[in-house]
């Protein structure tokens, strides 16, 4: 049975509300959480970008037995991999095992501040490769020294490590990432219902492993206000991971997407309240072979009628896809 999940959404909401509203996921029924892990939402009207990391940390208290999962940590560039472990024993540690460490090679839009430029995609995956063997070293035990084609490491250690290091997922996008997360990661992460994703992953190393897809849902009973808010908040979302990763800022975000139109957004986002439209987009993801699905509720004011909806109506009529 596909497991259904929920995402703490940095880019939209404040830390308190972040953790509240895992909270009642946890309490309605969903399976796990994801969450991203940003500098700068996409647009201006999104609003919100605290630290990822100690919104987990938050969350882990909080919450009782709900999944907790990096959607994702770019360990490569804002972080360096080193400081990553230690982030994701700590948190598996305070969660008591119900942490998974998701990665990805990242966008402009977050790594961009520390100032030291943003790599071609190539280079982005030798970095991201080279950042998941220093890891797993340091999820090891021991001292770990690397001197490496993109990072240094001299006599780290993690001193506090849980018995089961976290599961590391890796973002996919095309053939290079999945050949890539098939040899290194145990779970495999992409944001599109491509059936060739999962395959090329399945041949590279990852079968029987599992896979989280995501796709943004806009409920509200007013159909028109969710597809007016998704466009607003949410028009990025189909550009695609090339573009995407290579943009600066919203205000770029906001320039790219300028022709994009509401009905161009409700034909890949189910808005509105109908169970059926919101099953019919979501199955995609499970014909294509995806064991986990995290949905993203767009707008950070509207969560909790989302979650009491998808109580009563719309995780009752995903269990049956």
């Amino acid at each position: 049975m596909v497991r259904w999940g929920y995402t703490m959404m940095t880019e939209q909401a404040g830390p308190r509300q972040l953790v509240d509203d895992v909270v009642r996921a946890e309490q309605v029924g969903f399976d796990f959480s994801v969450t991203s892990d940003h500098y700068f939402p996409w647009l201006d009207s999104q609003g919100h970008a605290p630290y990822a990391w100690s919104v987990l940390g938050a969350a882990a208290q909080a919450t009782s037995s709900i999944p907790l999962t990096t959607y994702v940590t770019c360990p490569t560039v804002r972080y360096h991999p080193a400081v990553v472990a230690q982030k994701a024993a700590t948190l598996q540690l305070l969660s008591e095992g119900r942490f998974r460490l998701g990665l990805g090679s990242g966008e402009n839009l977050n790594e961009h501040v520390i100032g030291q430029g943003w790599p071609s995609a190539d280079v982005r995956h030798e970095m991201l490769e080279e950042a998941i063997e220093i890891i797993r070293a340091l999820f090891g035990g021991g001292y770990v020294t690397h001197h490496g084609t993109h990072y240094d490491v001299d006599s780290a250690k993690l001193w506090d490590l849980p018995d089961q290091p976290p599961p590391i997922g890796v973002a996919v996008s095309g053939p290079q990432s999945c050949r890539l997360a098939g040899r290194l990661a145990d779970i495999l992460i992409a944001t599109e219902p491509k059936p060739e994703l999962v395959g090329d992953f399945e041949r590279n190393g990852g079968g029987g492993k599992p896979r989280i897809g995501q796709i943004p849902v806009c409920y509200d009973p007013d159909r028109d206000a969710a597809i007016a808010r998704a466009h607003d908040q949410f028009r990025w979302f189909g550009s695609g991971w090339k573009v995407n990763s290579e943009l600066p800022g919203p205000a770029s975000f906001a320039g790219a997407t300028q022709f994009v139109r509401p009905d161009d957004v409700a034909a890949s986002i189910p808005c509105g309240d109908d169970v059926e439209e919101f099953t019919e987009l979501i199955r995609p993801f499970v014909d294509a072979g995806f064991t986990d699905v995290a949905l993203v509720q767009i707008g950070g004011d509207h969560q909790r009628p989302f979650l009491d909806w998808a109580e009563k109506r719309l995780l009752p009529a995903l269990r049956e896809l």
